[in-house]
Formats: C-alpha cells, structure tokens, sequence
C-alpha cells in the first residue's frame, strides 16, 4: 500500500559500519554504502581500526555518504554491548578521543565529521539516565556546535540535547522493536529483532507517516523521526536496507544526508 504525503518529507537512513571483529564481518559494507546517506563509523573501541576507518570513508565519499563517529565503550570483547559505569570525566575522554581519531583520518581524505552517534551499551544507558545523557551531550557540544546529534526518538538523550539547543537527528530503528517505554527490546529477549526486510519497510513507512513509534504490544508513541538506522551487523542488513529505501522512496520520501537537511540550515 503506498501513504501520500501531500508535502515533500527529508529522512534520512543511516547504518552503522566498519564494525569489523570477531563478532562479525564488515564484507557487506561497500553495498550498504551505495544505499545509505549517512555512515556512522565505529572508532576502533568497540569494533573496526584504522583501516576500516580509511575504507569506509573513501567508499563514503565515492558515494556522497555523510560521515559520522560511533563512539562505545572501550570494550571489544563485547562489542560493546556490556553496561560500564564511568565518570563523567571517563566520558569525555572516551568521545573526545574517539572523535578525534576519526575525524584525523576523514581529513586526510578530504572530508569531515559531522554526526555522532553513540553506541550500543553507551547509547542504551543514556537512553535511560538523564545525567549520562547531558555529559554526553555536553561533551559533543565542546567539539563542536555544529556537530550534528543523531539521537534515539523520545530518549533522554533527545530531551538533554534540546536543553543544549544542539542541532539533532532523531532516529528510529529498522530492525529493532520497542518497549511501551520507547526504549528497545532488549537483546536477549526472542522479539527484539526484525528480521524480515518485508516487515522491517512496513514497521518503517509506518512510523515514518505517523511520526510516532511502534511498540511490540501494539502502543504508538507520538515522536519526531529526522532518521531511521539499519544495523550493519547482521545478516539481513543488506537486504533490509535495500527493501526500506526502496519503499521510502516510492512513497514519496525525499532522502537526504543528515548534514544536508534543511532543518540544520
């Protein structure tokens, strides 16, 4: 079934890439990047290193794909998906440092960082914890105003980031349920996954229309939708992303970078 939108709406898909480990291969990478707009490029920390750094970015700019960090937790050996309590001041150098990395190699190929996304474990806590979430908004802001903070719709981090009057992305994700809450399933319940390219596009066109979230019980939550992520990390990523930019556009979507939306100019 195709929804009319009677004006122009931008979104935005973005992926997380460069996740190279013993978790999981990055072989799907290259063909990700010829749908997404945006790459958030894991920093070496939780997966990925300096040349999966320098791959995605020359593939990324051969397609005109908008570069972002993916900060995590210090802790491969969980890709980090494992809770760790640091100090505010652990925060910061742990972004900080991340940013930097990335951002030294994006210039050596002529280009820049201008997203950050946290990750997994990292993005789950500050999701939760209003504290967390403003030091880690805090701590992109002393980067750089102009950073842009892709964020999970409806999540602490959002309202922290609005207090700080940064410019954010709010972002659904494709192959992920949610709680009643409007934080997601955990990944060690059975549900918390979509699987399924065909239910993941209708899950997305869905919220995406409604600007409101759909909970595994059945609950919208009405919220604001700039961007939806497709997980680079498992084995229906490709087609995933293949099957929802396919229906977003034949329903009249407009696509965009994150750094060329209007709503940042």
């Amino acid at each position: 079934m195709l929804y009319l939108f009677i004006m122009s709406i931008e979104i935005n898909i973005n992926c997380d890439l460069g996740e190279k480990s013993k978790h999981h291969s990055n072989k799907y990478d290259p063909e990700l990047l010829e749908i997404v707009n945006s790459a958030n490029v894991a920093c070496g920390y939780h997966a990925g290193d300096e040349d999966t750094m320098n791959e995605v970015i020359k593939i990324s700019k051969k397609n005109k794909v908008s570069i972002g960090a993916h900060p995590s937790f210090n802790d491969p050996e969980n890709f980090g998906r494992e809770r760790i309590n640091l100090t505010d001041l652990e925060i910061e150098r742990l972004i900080i440092d991340q940013y930097e990395i990335l951002q030294k190699i994006a210039l050596k190929h002529g280009e820049y960082v201008s997203h950050i996304k946290p990750h997994g474990a990292l993005n789950n806590m500050a999701c939760e914890d209003i504290n967390l979430a403003t030091t880690l908004a805090k701590v992109i802001k002393s980067i750089n105003k102009d950073l842009i903070y892709l964020v999970p719709t409806g999540s602490k981090m959002e309202l922290a980031a609005k207090k700080l009057d940064m410019k954010i992305a709010c972002e659904i994700f494709a192959d992920r349920n949610y709680e009643d809450d409007g934080n997601l399933v955990s990944r060690k319940k059975p549900h918390a996954l979509i699987t399924d390219p065909n239910q993941a596009k209708k899950h997305v066109l869905k919220m995406v229309k409604t600007q409101s979230l759909n909970c595994h019980s059945g609950k919208q939550i009405p919220c604001e939708i700039d961007s939806v992520c497709i997980h680079g990390d498992n084995l229906s990523s490709l087609a995933t992303a293949k099957s929802i930019k396919e229906n977003l556009l034949a329903n009249g979507l407009e696509l965009k970078n994150l750094n060329k939306m209007k709503k940042f100019f």
